[in-house]
């Protein structure tokens, strides 16, 4: 999705909190374990905090603020994202990562409802 003139990268890529809680579906057994094993290491743990404090879109940024290399943010990345707990967002040679706020709806709704 490329940004529309004007628009700022955290309205593209990020939805608004108030707008995740109307698109909540419910979350299987199998999502939930998954989610639930993304969000099982500290580091993907941090990566997401990160993600929230900004509440914006933000690049390979991660790489200097945690103390670990660059491939093992990217798996950290790429594992957050196929749990459906990110988003990323090709901006030319980079990517853009911001939190999935339906996602984290999502599986905040499911583990309540265990």
């Amino acid at each position: 999705m490329r940004p529309q003139p004007g628009a700022l990268a955290s309205e593209v890529c990020c939805p608004p909190a108030a707008d995740a809680a109307e698109h909540v579906a419910p979350m299987g057994d199998e999502a939930l374990a998954a989610a639930a094993k993304a969000v099982g290491h500290p580091a993907r743990v941090r990566i997401l905090r990160l993600l929230a404090e900004r509440q914006a879109c933000v690049t390979g940024d991660l790489v200097a603020e945690l103390p670990l290399s660059q491939s093992t943010i990217y798996e950290h990345l790429r594992i957050l994202r196929q749990a459906g707990l990110i988003q990323g967002e090709i901006d030319g040679p980079r990517v853009s990562y911001c939190l999935d706020r339906v996602g984290l709806a999502a599986l905040k709704r499911a583990v309540a409802g265990l």
